[in-house]
């Protein structure tokens, strides 16, 4: 074999690892606005992708032995190209149309792994055995042949892991990360052997650049209409956009890392908080008068922290956001100030509570979601409520927002946070965001957890005594088992939560 074509050679066996790693990366951020990004996403992407190569192996083990030609391995690389130009144009339909079924998570997830990355998951694994048959010279030096280029691929699969996580993802995008690595393969495929101008070839490459261009005049329309950013930051894929309140009829600017709600919102015309359950975070007035420093684990658009720091002026509050980006896409969209009275800390909510000294806060504010049906689980469990009572002064409070309902199938997460919380705090109390809403409903709850025994002041303002007037007057019993660092099913009581709703929705 010339040395050109072995070096090409080698060059495609790397570079199609590197794809593969990813393609499999970035899969997480191109389901999310739709199903949601949670460990079921990522179980069904890497078990998917992981059979696929397997199948990949197999087949083109066989095929090698039948057709030991370069340009057959050529046309592999070159199908794989078109699979994920196919990826691109179909992604936001196929999406769109399971993100409303209600079948359980679990099954959506798969659903979506197979048809949208198993195809050209196929044919890049095909790659490494076609070129172990390419380059087999002999017997004697088969070991180092196969050595060597499964060595290549798996040194291209950690650059692409590396690629992928640190620059790809946050500074160029998901989705034209993937019209980069499609353009990668066809490049490869051309140079490992040119391809003649068929009508199946020019309608592979046809196929992406129709990608490319509806999903850019997708974007700019979206931007047109509701000015609709997508940004991709080294956690979430974040969409900021315009549109209409329904209970004010008022213009709000939101976020949303979720496929179903927006998670933070502001007024164009006002500083007032856009979403009822925000409010309730005042309580904190009532249950511990004398708060000075307050904590808040997750900060989204920054829009009750404000609030905040221009209603209490005696006391500050420190915000743990996780996203660096998160914060730059508050000060740029949701108004957000510097204040010497709220600081920004960047890291795990969990981590944060471990090194908080004891006594640290008068309160502690929990509104913590990558979506709705995905809670970070660590900030769930008993060995993280026992970190936020040693967290807080003698009559520290916890105020956390919670998304389930209260009976029914969609009830088990709430259930499991009172048995939690109820094992560690000495009076742990649920309020209705909206009291009307039957029990059966989906919606916000907020926990209040305190750890003062005496019994509560009946005394408040007006508008304090309207939120008090929330209190959940009936029994819930906690018919699941408390969460543990060993054991908390969240996503498995969420998958039964979204299945609900989405039935509700039909």
């Amino acid at each position: 074999m010339p040395i050109f074509r072995r070096s090409a050679l080698e060059a495609s066996v790397f570079l199609c690892g590197t794809v593969v790693m990813v393609y499999e990366i970035i899969g997480s951020r191109l389901v999310s606005p739709y199903i949601g990004n949670s460990t079921y996403i990522w179980t069904s992407l890497i078990g998917v992708i992981l059979g696929s190569l397997s199948l990949g192996y197999w087949l083109g083990g066989r095929l090698a032995d039948r057709k030991p030609d370069i340009r057959q391995l050529s046309s592999v690389i070159f199908i794989a190209a078109a699979l994920i130009s196919v990826t691109t144009l179909i992604k936001d339909v196929f999406l769109a149309a399971i993100s409303t079924s209600a079948v359980m998570l679990e099954i959506k997830a798969l659903i979506a792994a197979l048809v949208l990355f198993a195809p050209a998951s196929i044919f890049l694994g095909m790659v490494t055995p076609y070129a172990v048959k390419l380059k087999m010279l002999s017997l004697a030096e088969s070991g180092r042949t196969v050595g060597n280029l499964y060595a290549l691929s798996t040194i291209g699969s950690i650059v692409g892991t590396f690629a992928a996580g640190f620059f790809l993802v946050p500074f160029v995008g998901s989705v034209r990360t993937l019209y980069l690595i499609a353009a990668v393969l066809f490049a490869v495929a051309v140079i490992l052997f040119p391809l003649r101008l068929s009508a199946t070839n020019i309608a592979a490459v046809m196929v992406f650049i129709s990608g490319i261009t509806i999903s850019e005049v997708t974007r700019h329309y979206l931007y047109e209409q509701n000015e609709l950013i997508d940004i991709d930051t080294e956690y979430s894929r974040v969409q900021v956009f315009r549109m209409t309140d329904p209970m004010t009829s008022k213009p709000i600017r939101a976020f949303a890392t979720d496929p179903y709600f927006a998670q933070s919102a502001v007024f164009y015309d006002s500083d007032e908080l856009v979403f009822p359950y925000a409010r309730f975070y005042d309580l904190v007035r009532h249950f511990n008068p004398d708060f000075q420093r307050t904590l808040m684990l997750g900060g989204g658009g920054f829009t009750y922290p404000r609030k905040f720091v221009d209603t209490y002026p005696q006391a500050t509050i420190d915000v743990v956001e996780i996203d660096p980006q998160i914060e730059e896409i508050a000060r740029k969209y949701f108004r957000l100030k510097d204040d010497p009275r709220l600081k920004v800390f960047h890291e795990d909510g969990r981590v944060f509570l471990n090194r908080t000294p004891t006594g640290q806060y008068d309160a502690i504010f929990i509104d913590a979601f990558a979506s709705l049906f995905s809670v970070p689980y660590q900030l769930t469990t008993r060995e993280a409520v026992e970190q936020m009572q040693n967290a807080l002064n003698d009559r520290g409070v916890v105020i956390a927002n919670i998304g389930s309902s209260i009976t029914g199938e969609a009830s088990h997460f709430l259930q499991a946070e009172l048995a939690t919380y109820r094992s560690i705090f000495s009076q742990v109390l649920i309020f209705k965001v909206k009291p009307e809403r039957a029990d059966s409903d989906l919606q916000n709850l907020i926990l209040v957890a305190l750890k003062s025994k005496e019994p509560l002041d009946q005394r408040s303002d007006p508008e304090t005594a309207t939120l008090l007037s929330h209190l959940y007057a009936g029994t819930i019993e906690a018919g699941v088992p408390t969460l543990t660092d060993d054991l908390a099913p969240v996503e498995y009581y969420n998958s039964l939560a979204q299945r609900h709703f989405l039935r509700s929705r039909q």
